[in-house]
Parts: structure tokens; sequence; C-alpha cells
């Protein structure tokens, strides 16, 4: 079956989520399988969300850790980390 929500639940859906502080490599296990990136004092976590339980666990864990939520956001199916540095105003460094 290729209805949309089906196929996406089984593929998955990129996302972006912002929160304010600068997460250190510790919190890695926290967030495993999503990019973490530093700027400005916020962590920018992007990667692949399976589903949305999985995307609720995320955000469990920040409000464990006592994180502010900042954004979340679905990414286009095309985006890619290269792509999504160089859409963004002076990019994502690493």
């Amino acid at each position: 079956m290729k209805s949309g929500g089906k196929q996406m639940r089984r593929k998955g859906t990129s996302y972006r989520v912002v929160v304010r502080s600068e997460l250190k490599g510790r919190y890695a296990v926290a967030f495993e399988g999503i990019k973490m990136e530093t700027k400005n004092g916020d962590t920018v976590l992007t990667g692949k969300i399976i589903d949305q339980p999985h995307l609720y666990g995320i955000l469990d864990r920040i409000n464990g850790l006592g994180l502010e939520l900042l954004s979340v956001e679905a990414l286009p199916e095309d985006a890619h980390p290269s792509a999504e540095r160089n859409r963004e105003p002076g990019g994502l460094e690493l």
C-alpha cells in the first residue's frame, strides 16, 4: 500500500528540533541516530523520525532533561544535511 500516511510511517520523515542550550557529546546517547549541532547557544537536532511515537519519545527526553524546546519542524522529503546548511543564512557549521 502506498497511501501517503502509511508510506511516510515506513520510511520516516526528517525533522529539525531546536532546544535552548548547547548540549555536549554526553547527550548523544539520549538522541542516538540524531545529528546534534550547536550554534549561538542553542542545539539543533536533525534526523529521521519513523513515526509519531518516536517523535514524542524525543520530545519527552528533551523535557526530562529540563531543556527549553524552541521549535520542531518537519523537513521536506528532498532535504538532506548539506542542502539544509546551504538553505539557511550563514549555514550550520560543525
